[in-house]
């Protein structure tokens, strides 16, 4: 896992998609050469739509645009909405798309859940927010909480690196590094220092970086000395982080969680409250956010180190899917990101209460622990033997679209 860290970089905590969309969209319109966009999900509602302008006046312009969206996050794009970027120039993509049976899509797992834009290889854009109107406030009681990263500087360089490789290699996307970081540099233009932080861009895949997000988690959580602070929407990690935040807990490190409360997947919550009284045994302290669906995947140790992006801390993102984080060094985002979570805790969550514990549990919560225990020691073993194939980018030609079937209006949520 040795990674290399860049200095020099200046990062923007970006929340919702009143902050993101802006300031993705006015990237795009200063945009002089080139345009890079991997998304999960792109919904044909009033933000695909706003989207899809930036992009078609961006290709006139003369920018070369790269679209990226996931088969099954995005499977509704109409004919018209694709024909119109790539008559315009726009070359778009989907990852390992399929034909539904019976209007059910089976291509559930192991997909792109990136969220990335590069403009020029010069600003990046890193987090867990969707091209969807549901991340916006006035969607409703179902708009989604999140977060996301505005990060220019010398990390900038691997990440579009990344991204480039990424539009070639559906599979996985191998980094090519450490140690042979001389030669993928070997022609890149310098980069120069523009801010304070130090970064590192963490994907997982299903090749060589398939626990890289994972194991830089749970380093950071075990030099804890004072605070863990993690926000994720999807929370049933396997036993070794589990195991991580127990012991940090036991040796007086201040571990809060911020987990769902509102659901859009409720099944989310109902698998992480299986986790609470083990964990809650050891004194982490869990916190459900009750005012809207949770959908960030965040973390603060020490107010120094924090990560943004796109993993959740469970099976589909720690075991199967395609994944991007950017982990950070630097004090003055840390304690801002830890405010931002701090005022979540104050104002919109509720803390689950530890029942009263008794000192040798009931065999029903021994019997819980026990299949639990051996679940989630072994998932990503099992993991990793569910049914698998290469998968293909297919290039999608005007009229083609990625399925021809037009979206309910305003999208709905499909989460993660």
């Amino acid at each position: 896992m040795k990674r290399r860290w860049w200095s020099g970089n200046r990062v923007q905590l970006l929340e919702n998609g009143e902050a993101y969309f802006p300031a993705v969209f006015e990237a795009i319109g200063r945009a002089r050469r080139e345009v890079i966009i991997e998304t999960f999900i792109l919904f044909e509602d009033k933000v695909g739509h706003a989207l899809h302008e930036a992009l078609l006046a961006a290709a006139r312009r003369g920018v070369q645009v790269d679209l990226l969206v996931d088969g099954f996050g995005s499977a509704d794009l109409t004919g018209d909405f694709v024909a119109a970027l790539t008559q315009a120039g726009v070359r778009v993509r989907t990852f390992d798309p399929s034909v539904r049976v019976f209007g059910v899509r089976f291509n559930v797992l192991r997909r792109m859940h990136r969220k990335l834009v590069v403009v020029d290889g010069e600003l990046a854009f890193v987090g867990g927010i969707n091209f969807s109107a549901d991340h916006l406030a006035d969607f409703g009681p179902e708009a989604k909480q999140d977060y996301a990263v505005q990060v220019e500087g010398p990390v900038v360089r691997d990440i579009h690196r990344f991204t480039r490789a990424a539009l070639a290699t559906p599979a996985c996307v191998v980094m090519p590094g450490w140690p042979r970081a001389a030669w993928a540099r070997r022609g890149q233009p310098a980069v120069d220092a523009v801010g304070p932080a130090e970064a590192t861009f963490v994907q997982r895949d299903n090749l060589q970086h398939r626990s890289d997000i994972e194991r830089f988690y749970r380093l950071a959580i075990r030099r804890a000395r004072r605070q863990v602070v993690i926000a994720n929407a999807y929370f049933f990690p396997g036993y070794r982080l589990l195991r991580d935040l127990r012991r940090a807990a036991q040796r007086g490190v201040d571990v809060r969680l911020i987990l769902q409360g509102e659901p859009d997947v409720p099944l989310a919550r109902t698998a992480a409250s299986l986790l609470y009284e083990h964990l809650q045994r050891a004194g982490v302290r869990i916190y459900e956010y009750c005012e809207r669906p949770l959908h960030g995947k965040v973390a603060v140790v020490d107010d120094e180190w924090a990560t943004v992006g796109s993993s959740n801390l469970d099976p589909l993102s720690l075991s199967l899917n395609l994944e991007a984080n950017l982990v950070l060094r630097d004090r003055t985002f840390a304690r801002e990101l830890r405010g931002r979570l701090d005022a979540l805790i104050e104002h919109a969550c509720r803390e689950v209460q530890a029942p009263d514990l008794p000192a040798v549990p009931s065999w029903w919560t021994q019997l819980r622990g026990f299949v639990v225990f051996h679940f989630l020691r072994r998932f990503p073993v099992w993991a990793s033997r569910l049914p698998t194939h290469a998968p293909t980018l297919a290039l999608l030609r005007p009229h083609s679209g990625a399925d021809v079937h037009a979206r309910p209006a305003e999208g709905a949520g499909r989460g993660r």
